[in-house]
């Protein structure tokens, strides 16, 4: 199984965006899923995914929070 950290969409450029997670700028293809600036997104292996709701990236990156606040005790 696969768990991955929601980033947002700062650009794109033909079919590859320009997706921040929290200051990481990572590059990826943009071809199965419609996406625009702004959107947040999941990516795998350089390719987007899923689009996402902001409501629900919010609620698992607080999810990865808890977790790693659980973690460090």
């Amino acid at each position: 199984m696969c768990v991955a950290l929601p980033g947002k969409i700062e650009k794109i450029e033909e079919n590859i965006a320009t997706v921040n997670f929290s200051g990481n700028l990572v590059r990826a293809h943009t071809g199965v899923v419609d996406v625009s600036v702004g959107d947040f997104v999941l990516v795998h292996a350089g390719l987007i995914i899923q689009k996402l709701e902001k409501e629900e990236a919010e609620n698992i990156k607080e999810l990865f929070e808890l977790i790693k606040e659980i973690e460090n005790g």
